[in-house]
């Protein structure tokens, strides 16, 4: 074939005032915001997930405050997403057979869950969806965006999606169509947590430069229908301590809600040591905990899922400008950890780089940097929010869970009361990916095989996610040198992917199982539920997540 026959056809292009990468909470409360302040303005919001939510995970137990401030009437609707208040604020430090109920009095007052409402985030999306579509606001589900688009000077002018229809081999398929170039006088980027566009370009514009690093952890969620007389609308739970050892971080929650659902989660911190930790199996045992085990007795799992969330808060927030754009959500790391909170940061984080946005645009100004935006974060709500907290992490990270709890709890006191802090702001220290101990230096953690009814195996959990994805097409982990796995992590740390992925996406396979001969790295990329635990974790950063083919991955009903 000739080399005219391989040129890739133009893409089409389309023209907005802004383009948003991402239609979650964040992306959703931006382009509703804009729209509010000047709905003459063309906005779009691209979302890779097959439809709005499709997604989206998180506990949920949300501040309605950013909902209160961006639709003041929510309440009143009649399609409202969340229905169920907190009604009992519970906090238990776990042994492997007792649990301590610490008293609610000693906890610092912003970790009072009472006022705040429990549901789903996904529903939540969709609620937004809804409101942004009847402004104006066009929304592409399906449509992953997978390129940043650069002028000569380097600004962002837009993103391209991803191309559809193209083979594992490369090769172009019979349903081959080119992704679109959207246009953008400003892009905003809110892909979540570790997004593709994100991470290129806080490295291309040195966004992270002298911040702490960004720490994660890997939240995973199971939904269960419940017996009913164990069933108590409103109540929120949370643990530290076992199964997790000290020194590593993390914990788990319970959440009722309506329709008998409870909600059951474990958050691990991705700064572990022990590369034979499977965050997977952590959230399994927790589950067998006498004083777990009895509220699923009888109850179905209906929905299994997995995602990073960002724990560095306030000092490892990167610069959120760049010359065409703005990170939001967070893309930008607005999680507040005690709390375990986030969407309520992420939609004043969309809403206030919308303000931003309109007054450069009204102003005639297009590409350049919105810096307003990046001076006036700290000051704002979500700023607020973070600061009183920006040290919880790294006591808990520093002195183990008991003591660094302890120790956080005490400064969140000091900084509400007084708004300072005598040990100012504490640095993370090290990435995460560098936080693993050799295999020689740790003791193996042996987990015990899942029964099917209370505990379960990761294949039959990546089932009930709904996870989907055209099989014949490119893998969208990518290996930066393909020998690492089997060469390098295999005798150093086990080749802690295997561990680490909560979906069965990596293995190591043998030619002789028995003798464990000619080892072979496998990657299972249909199962990936997206988490993007595997491109924060991997010790040699190796592993690079990009978007598959746009519509592709789990597909979360309400979680």
């Amino acid at each position: 074939m000739s080399e005219a026959g391989l040129r890739l056809p133009p893409r089409e292009s389309m023209d907005f005032d802004v383009v948003i990468v991402g239609a979650g909470p964040a992306g959703l409360a931006a382009a509703i915001r804009l729209k509010q302040l000047n709905p003459e303005l063309s906005v779009v919001a691209v979302e890779k997930g097959a439809e709005l939510g499709a997604h989206i995970l998180s506990g949920a137990v949300i501040d309605p405050c950013a909902l209160d401030k961006l639709l003041p009437g929510w309440r009143e609707d009649q399609d409202r997403p969340l229905t169920t208040g907190v009604t009992a604020d519970r906090f238990y430090v776990l042994g492997p057979k007792s649990a301590l109920r610490l008293p609610n009095f000693i906890m610092p007052r912003l970790m009072n869950n009472h006022g705040n409402l429990i549901g789903s985030l996904g529903n939540v999306v969709r609620f937004l969806g809804a409101k942004a579509a009847v402004l104006g606001v066009d929304i592409f589900p399906g449509f992953a965006g997978a390129e940043v688009l650069y002028g000569g000077a380097g600004e962002v002018l837009g993103v391209a999606m991803g191309d559809m229809g193209i083979a594992r081999d490369g090769a172009r398929k019979s349903g081959f169509t080119r992704g679109i170039e959207l246009h953008g006088k400003y892009t905003l980027i809110a892909e979540g947590a570790r997004g593709s566009l994100a991470k290129e370009l806080i490295a291309k514009f040195g966004l992270d430069n002298n911040r702490e690093p960004q720490k994660f952890g890997i939240g995973l969620k199971e939904l269960w229908r419940i017996d009913p007389a164990l069933h108590r609308p409103g109540l929120v739970q949370h643990t530290f301590g076992w199964p997790l050892d000290d020194r590593t971080g993390g914990g788990s929650f319970i959440y009722h809600f309506e329709d008998g659902l409870a909600a059951v989660g474990f958050v691990v911190h991705l700064n572990y040591r022990n590369p034979t930790l499977s965050p997977f199996d952590e959230f399994q045992r927790f589950k067998t905990h006498p004083m777990i085990a009895p509220l699923f007795a009888g109850g179905q799992r209906i929905s299994f899922g997995a995602r990073a969330i960002t724990e560095g808060g306030w000092q490892s927030v990167p610069k959120l400008v760049f010359p065409g754009g703005a990170l939001i959500g967070c893309a930008a790391g607005f999680m507040n950890v005690p709390r375990i909170k986030g969407s309520h940061n992420a939609m004043l984080s969309g809403m206030l780089a919308a303000e931003h946005l309109v007054a450069a645009l009204e102003a005639g100004r297009t590409h350049d940097e919105v810096i307003s935006y990046e001076e006036a974060w700290r000051g704002s709500a979500l700023g607020r929010d973070l600061y009183k907290v920006r040290n919880a992490k790294p006591l808990w990270s520093k002195f183990g869970t008991k003591a660094g709890i302890a120790l956080g709890g005490l400064d969140m006191w000091v900084n509400e009361i007084f708004g300072a802090s005598p040990l100012g702001t504490l640095q993370h220290g090290k990435p995460d990916y560098a936080s693993l101990k050799p295999l020689a230096e740790v003791t193996p953690i042996e987990y015990p095989k899942p029964d099917g009814r209370l505990t379960f195996d990761r294949l039959s959990s990546v089932y009930v996610s709904n996870t989907n994805h055209e099989e014949d097409q490119p893998c969208h982990l990518r290996l930066k040198d393909p020998s690492i796995p089997v060469a390098k992590n295999l005798p150093a740390y086990g080749e802690p992917a295997r561990l680490y992925c909560p979906a069965a996406v990596y293995e190591v396979v043998y030619a002789n199982e028995a003798e464990e001969h000619d080892p072979r790295f496998v990657i299972n990329a249909q199962n990936c539920v997206h988490c993007k635990t595997c491109d924060i974790k991997d010790p040699a950063q190796n592993i690079e997540w990009v978007p598959p083919e746009g519509g592709g991955g789990p597909n979360y009903p309400n979680m």
